[in-house]
């Protein structure tokens, strides 16, 4: 019972809905759980509360079963650096990752940044083999670089995000890491590193606009 619910909240706690939801699930995992130790509730009604409690248990977990994406997907537990790949309601890879790591780089009151992982739903925008990292002007400012123009040489890396690289949008990457070592620690700028069994088993398993949870 305990491992549906952590489930589900994983999977739908990000939208309105899908908290509600999880909060149907746990009132009536704690009404199944407490509901014989109320010394007042003689056996016909615990019976009746019981079985009404075991329905609506069922009617919420039909209702998640009909929501849950048809492609893989990811989900991304940004407070334990885990990640979950998912085939419906078939875990496929548990396994350590490195999420945002909430250091704030100031460069001015006006030019800052705050490397944290955004949470949400998203999906997968793009996705690219042997890719080029296009280092932003934070990158520059954090090893105390002059900020070069937009397509210099210098701002082009090659060989730092790993074989393969997932979008997210808005410059958030699923890429491999050069310092795998760190993996499991909230070390990055706000995109999410796996370790290249992993990048390669992801990248490989998700399609384009497959569904990625974060929380």
């Amino acid at each position: 019972m305990n491992k549906r619910i952590v489930k589900t909240l994983m999977i739908v706690s990000l939208s309105i809905s899908g908290l509600l939801l999880v909060l149907n699930l746990q009132s009536v995992t704690i009404a199944l759980a407490t509901i014989g130790n109320e010394p007042k509730v003689n056996d016909s009604t615990f019976q009746v509360m019981k079985s009404n409690a075991e329905k609506e248990l069922t009617s919420l977990d039909k209702k998640l079963k009909a929501n849950m994406p048809e492609t893989n997907y990811l989900v991304v537990n940004s407070t334990m650096n885990e990640f979950y790949l998912y085939k419906g309601d078939e875990l496929i890879k548990k396994d350590m990752c490195s999420t945002g790591s909430y250091v704030l780089l100031k460069k001015s009151e006006k030019e800052k940044w705050m490397f944290k992982t955004p949470k949400g739903e998203f999906r997968i925008l793009n996705k690219t083999k042997d890719p080029v990292w296009k280092k932003p002007d934070w990158a520059f400012v954090e090893e105390g670089l002059p900020v070069p123009s937009y397509n210099h040489p210098s701002r082009f890396e090659y060989g730092v995000l790993g074989d393969y690289s997932l979008s997210l949008g808005d410059g958030y990457l699923i890429h491999g890491t050069l310092f795998q070592r760190f993996l499991g620690l909230p070390v990055t700028h706000g995109c999410i590193r796996l370790n290249d069994e992993n990048l390669e088993l992801v990248y490989k398993s998700m399609p384009m606009g497959a569904k990625v949870y974060i929380f």
